[in-house]
């Protein structure tokens, strides 16, 4: 026992700790780029072939795409059932089979790209922010950071975010290209053979080869402004050279419009993202974190500061802390209802503190036990794991509560100790090894789940059925040790008075042997309030919330902003900055952080990511408190649409458990998309009918005005203008044309050519622009196209290789997703019937997903019931009792609705998980009883007196197993994400104990047809 205790203590400090168990992440993006290309024209002519390729992968589950002008981004999804070390060379698929597809896809199109390190965690996220710098001289100083967090034992990876790329920018006046007959398809020429890096060959001497090399290549920027232009007069044909200076303003800047940029307390940041190894310890990692950034910080000159947005760590250590001090209360509450149920005398009122005191070593031995397999199975410490060792701890202690409890009455009854030891082991080791099985299987469905959300709850399982099977083994060989080593039991009775005493003769037991009496005389009647109980707990079923998982206990408030689709991401950064500006002034605010034009990195793993757009940011508010938390919370919807009224404002928490976009989706599918518009409108004038929706609307956002290009074909014909050269030169009087690259050490600058920001300030800038002829001969753009402003499409959703539209929302406080979901339904299948032919409405969002979940568990359901009923007719040697016994699993069904709408807890997927568990604990009880029957019938005891006698003499270690299960999940159910599986399974064991101990000896007299001994005494009728 010394040894492995030591061993488990050992253990304990070796585990991994981390916020959520890991799970693989069975998701790669697919991005490819067509410029040029309408959103439409992507989805047909790249996205398509792109998804059409992804079926073929082996697993390929669900293919979700997003299509925007000129951008395709597809998410591959396989199945949950993928093995993880599978995935991978699922990758790998991916890359060769898209690779052989490559030469299918027009001409001009980038990529595909692809990203396979979707579901990475940076728990770790530093802000350096510099007073005094450039950006590149930040950038520099972020690069240098990020080579040294990198060697920091325990980091995977270093991200920077919020870096804006540096450009050389060439500006060209279009006016003055035409006034001086420059051809700027010649310029263009001339830039790129400038700066080309070609093999120039090597002299192969008699007795050594010689390099040849070649200058001319930029090595500044003075070199582009002095490079010579050799221009030739279209009309004269005469020559003549200018240098790029004099026609063009050369300078370095930064991509503009940017990509994403990074605010963090009203400062441009840059970010960097710290990801930890695979199978690391997140607690050592932000030790070693700590350490280096200290180091880091001193080195860093006067004016950068690095401050940690992100401290995953730290909150970790919170929650495992908090964690492990619930465990320890439900240890103290075990240890409690121990000493007292076993220890306390009322004739005189005493404490024998051995029976409790032989429970308590067990409980730490067990424990111990358990985290050396732990640590052999290689879970971690988690909020799963720590959960499961908490409910297990209310169960563990079942078999040591038996086991000396037989032992104390064998004790009483005047026995020495190693027969009541003996006893111990030969009345009680294989029912409990039964009743422990049976307990176990119960969470089998968990184990054998095949999803991401059996896959995040494994650890259920795992550690449950490790516990109970331990706690029997310790219960059955250390437990008899134990008690004949410590027990101080006085007999109340010697063996010679053994035959004329009766233990249970007491003021209570004698009450209680009448209304057991009473329950199996009037056992039809006793069966029907059953009946009505059951009846009444499915039906109360109906009436408790549907949840999938509840929002996490972490303090951060994530706020989306939406701008309308199209938005640029200069207007974009404004709002993002007056909502930051507002928010440091908000009580109760430590810190803002925003990412403009994309979402946060996924610093929590099962984070929902807002992709790349120019018209949305994300911002993660940070209380001081939790208190803070929910004021905010509760204030900030109210304060966006006030203050903040131009935008699409959302405010929510981070979820437990696989993430969901909005609690309310309906999605919609079909091939037109203006039928899908006109849908999806339809659905969400439903939707914001009905009193629980909020902030009703739909992924597909507002269409964008586009100024579309009417080319005259003849007149450009005529002059020798492509379609081509026409959209060249729009590209050049706009974002501008990258001609090379300038480098400078190991790091490559775009050079860009661009019209001066005079002339691309507004769309009359195209009045500027000119495209060559044939001869040469430059002419303004509008003389062969004419500009029209239209509508399109801003972006388009697909799914499963059609047109798919999600109209989505979040709920009032207080109400659930599916709920909503279902009361919306029969109205959407109403819609439904409307549709055209091909068209459907199907329900998504946490309705889906969290039928998904369950639907993986209880499709092994089944099998739980099988290896249960197997166990049954092992231990009972009988069919008829076995199914007796298998028919009390849902007696506690009543409690669980009960105790759910009592407390006002929603049914989610935790708590489903405890209701199939609780079929097995009540499973476990009722063998006990039965067997104890049967053993007493063997012995030759009447059948109505075995009844009745077990129910009397198997109370006490019933109700003590109850009580222990039930108290121990007390401080359990103050967790937001157990609290619901703790509140079903304490109000289900309690009403189970009771029918148990009532309704059941009923059942068995009314199963066997057990006569009354009065009536038997009047008729003459010997009972079976």
């Amino acid at each position: 026992m010394v040894v492995l205790m030591v061993l488990g203590l050992v253990s304990y400090f070796q585990l991994g700790q981390d916020e959520d168990p890991p799970f693989a992440f069975r998701v790669m993006v697919v991005r490819a780029y067509w410029p040029g290309a309408t959103a439409q024209e992507v989805a047909q002519q790249v996205t398509d072939k792109i998804e059409r390729t992804l079926q073929e992968v082996p697993y390929a589950d669900k293919i979700q795409s997003y299509t925007k002008p000129g951008e395709s981004f597809t998410l591959m999804q396989v199945k949950d059932s993928s093995p993880p070390k599978e995935i991978p060379n699922l990758w790998y698929q991916v890359r060769k089979k898209i690779g052989d597809m490559r030469h299918t896809l027009p001409p001009g199109v980038l990529g595909p790209f692809f990203n396979d390190e979707f579901g990475d965690v940076y728990g770790s996220i530093y802000a350096l922010s510099a007073d005094g710098f450039t950006e590149e001289e930040l950038r520099q100083f972020a690069d240098q950071t990020r080579s040294q967090l990198l060697r920091v034992p325990g980091v995977a990876k270093v991200e920077l975010f919020g870096v804006q790329a540096e450009k050389v920018f060439i500006e060209v006046p279009q006016r003055r290209l035409a006034e001086m007959r420059i051809n700027m398809q010649e310029l263009l020429a001339q830039l790129n053979a400038q700066n080309g890096v070609e093999g120039a060959g090597f002299y192969a001497g008699e007795a050594a080869n010689i390099q040849m090399r070649v200058n001319g290549a930029f090595r500044s920027v003075d070199d582009l402004r002095v490079m010579p232009i050799r221009v030739i007069d279209p009309t004269t044909g005469r020559a003549r050279s200018l240098k790029l200076g004099d026609i063009a303003t050369v300078r370095r800047g930064y991509e503009s419009p940017p990509s994403t940029r990074v605010r963090h307390q009203g400062k441009s940041v840059i970010a960097l993202g710290v990801s930890m190894a695979k199978g690391g310890d997140i607690i050592a990692l932000g030790k070693n974190l700590t350490v280096a950034t200290a180091r880091i910080q001193t080195e860093l000159p006067v004016g950068i500061e690095m401050t940690q947005i992100q401290n995953q760590p730290q909150a970790v250590s919170t929650s495992v802390g908090e964690f492990v001090k619930v465990l320890i209360e439900a240890v103290v509450v075990v240890l409690a209802v121990s000493f007292v149920s076993l220890g306390l005398h009322t004739k005189p009122l005493r404490l024998d503190v051995w029976p409790g005191l032989v429970v308590a070593i067990t409980i730490p031995l067990v424990l111990a036990v358990t985290f050396l397999v732990m640590f052999y199975w290689g879970v971690g410490l988690h909020k799963i794991s720590l959960g499961a060792l908490i409910i297990a701890l209310g169960l563990l202690v079942d078999d040591a509560i038996i086991a000396v409890e037989m032992m104390v009455h064998k004790l009483e009854e005047g026995y020495d100790k190693l027969t009541a030891a003996t006893a111990a082991y030969d009345i009680t080791a294989m029912p409990m090894l039964t009743g422990t099985l049976i307990t176990a299987a119960g969470f089998l469905p968990i184990g054998m789940a095949n999803s991401s959300v059996g896959e995040y709850t494994f650890a259920i399982f795992a550690v449950t059925a490790a516990a109970l099977l331990i706690s029997w083994v310790v219960s059955v060989y250390f437990v008899p040790y134990l008690g004949q080593w410590l027990l101080r039991t006085r007999p109340k009775v010697s063996r010679a008075e053994e035959g004329s005493a009766d233990l249970y003769a007491g003021p209570f037991y004698v009450r209680f042997r009448a209304l057991v009496n009473a329950c199996v005389r009037h056992r039809w009647i006793t069966i029907a309030l059953t009946l009505l109980a059951l009846a009444l707990g499915f039906v109360g079923m109906g009436k408790v919330q549907q949840q999938f998982f509840p929002d996490s206990s972490r303090p951060e408030i994530l706020v989306d902003i939406w701008q309308p689709e199209g938005s640029s991401i200069e207007s974009t950064e404004a709002i993002a900055r007056r909502f930051e500006a507002r928010m440091m002034k908000e009580p109760g605010v430590q810190s803002v952080s925003t990412w403009i034009g994309s979402g946060l990195p996924r610093f929590y793993l099962p984070m929902d990511q807002i992709f790349p757009q120019s018209n949305v940011s994300q911002a993660v508010v940070l209380p001081v408190d939790m208190a803070a938390r929910e004021r905010l919370r509760r204030d900030l919807p109210r304060l966006l649409a006030e203050e903040f009224p131009e935008v699409r404002g959302r405010v929510k928490l981070l979820p437990n458990g696989p993430p969901v976009p909005y609690p309310v989706q309906f999605r919609i599918v079909g091939d037109d998309v203006v039928t899908l518009r006109r849908l999806a409108e339809e659905a969400k004038t439903l939707m914001r009918g009905h009193p629980d929706m909020l902030g009703v609307n739909d992924n597909w956002n507002e269409s964008i005005k586009a100024m579309r290009l009417e080319v005259d074909q003849d007149k450009a014909r005529a002059l020798g203008v492509t379609t081509q050269a026409i959209a060249q030169a729009s590209r050049l009087q706009t974002l501008g044309v990258t001609v090379g690259q300038y480098r400078e050490g190991d790091r490559l600058i775009d050079i860009d050519v661009r019209s001066p920001q005079s002339e691309r300030l507004t769309l009359e800038a195209l009045d500027n622009a000119y495209v060559a002829t044939a001869t040469g001969r430059m002419v303004p753009l509008l003389q062969v196209a004419k500009p029209h402003l239209v509508w399109e499409p801003g972006v388009l959703w697909r799914e499963g290789r059609r047109f798919a539209i999600t109209v989505q929302g979040d709920v009032r406080e207080g109400i659930q997703g599916p709920t909503v979901s279902q009361a919306l339904w029969p109205k959407m299948t109403d819609l439904q019937t409307r549709m055209p032919p091909g068209y459907t409405v199907q329900l998504a969002g946490t309705a889906e997903e969290s039928s998904k979940g369950q639907g993986s568990i209880l499709a092994h359901v089944p099998v739980m019931l099988f290896i249960i009923f197997t166990l049954l007719m092992l231990q009972l040697q009988s069919f008829s009792r076995a199914l007796l016994v298998f028919l009390t699993g849902p007696m506690g069904i009543a409690g669980v609705a009960g105790a759910l709408l009592v407390l006002n807890r929603p049914f989610g997927f935790v708590a489903l998980l405890g209701v199939i568990a609780l079929m097995g604990m009540i499973m476990r009880n009722s063998v006990i009883l039965i067997d104890q029957i049967e053993q007493d019938r063997a012995c030759g005891v009447p059948a109505w007196d075995a009844i009745v006698g077990a129910a009397v003499r198997r109370f006490r270690p019933i109700v003590l197993t109850a009580a222990a299960a039930v108290l121990a999940m007390i401080p359990l159910s103050r967790s937001a994400f157990w609290g619901p599986m703790a509140v079903a399974i304490m109000g289900g064991l309690i009403v189970a104990t009771a029918l148990t101990l009532l309704a059941l000896p009923a059942m068995y007299a009314a199963w066997f047809r057990v006569r009354d001994p009065g009536t038997v005494a009047k008729t003459g009728t010997v009972p079976r």
